[in-house]
């Protein structure tokens, strides 16, 4: 299978798979760790059940694509630079996430975009805090159906919350994380965005809560 190619824009087969699988399992680790009562690995059942299923569908929609849209704004402002730049899943720690979340705990460390080419560290920055202000236009894109009632609703105020954690999260200037190399490139831009983000997560943790669906 040749590579895919959007708005020259090229995407691996390996990588699609990889994209597709740490998908389905974010969806998975998150639908049953929020799902109440919770899923007992005992009963799996559970996971053809008319509750999970929806719980599931909304997760997908929210968590999901918050991740994917995540990892490609990474690799689009990586590839707009000049970097050759592919989404790498780590399939032990897609492992884990599942597992912990049976365990009524949350983890997540899906993969990453890895680029690779010559780069300043100004773009290198811009590579990095795409991802975090990805997430924060897309908590913009869920907030009408705030609302709404049902389903819609529920997808809006996961869509929501998950994505201002995901950015604030994200900005944290630690380790692999993109706040680190948004420091490293500018200290200002870092500070405001990342008060920024946490500000926006801890309005929707007040104003939003902790979604149920």
């Amino acid at each position: 299978m040749s590579a895919l190619s959007l708005d020259g824009i090229r995407f691996y087969p390996d990588e699609l798979r990889d994209l597709a699988v740490a998908w389905v399992a974010l969806g998975v680790a998150f639908a049953v760790f929020i799902l109440d009562p919770p899923v007992s690995p005992a009963l799996l059942t559970d996971l053809t059940s008319p509750a999970f299923l929806r719980v599931l569908l909304v997760s997908m929609l929210t968590v999901g694509v918050g991740f994917l849209l995540h990892e490609l704004a990474h690799k689009v402002v990586a590839v707009r630079f000049g970097q050759v730049a592919a989404f790498r899943a780590d399939y032990g720690m897609l492992a884990l996430c599942v597992g912990a979340a049976f365990a009524n705990f949350l983890f997540a460390a899906p993969g990453a975009v890895y680029h690779r080419g010559r780069i300043t560290e100004r773009q290198n920055g811009l590579v990095a805090i795409a991802g975090p202000l990805t997430n924060v236009a897309l908590a913009a894109v869920f907030a009408p159906l705030l609302l709404l009632e049902g389903l819609p609703g529920s997808v809006g105020a996961f869509g929501v919350f998950i994505n201002l954690v995901l950015a604030a999260f994200n900005m944290i200037p630690f380790g692999p994380l993109d706040g680190r190399k948004v420091k490293d490139w500018h200290l200002g831009v870092f500070g405001a965005t990342f008060l920024g983000t946490v500000a926006l997560a801890a309005a929707a943790l007040l104003f939003v809560g902790f979604p149920t669906v």
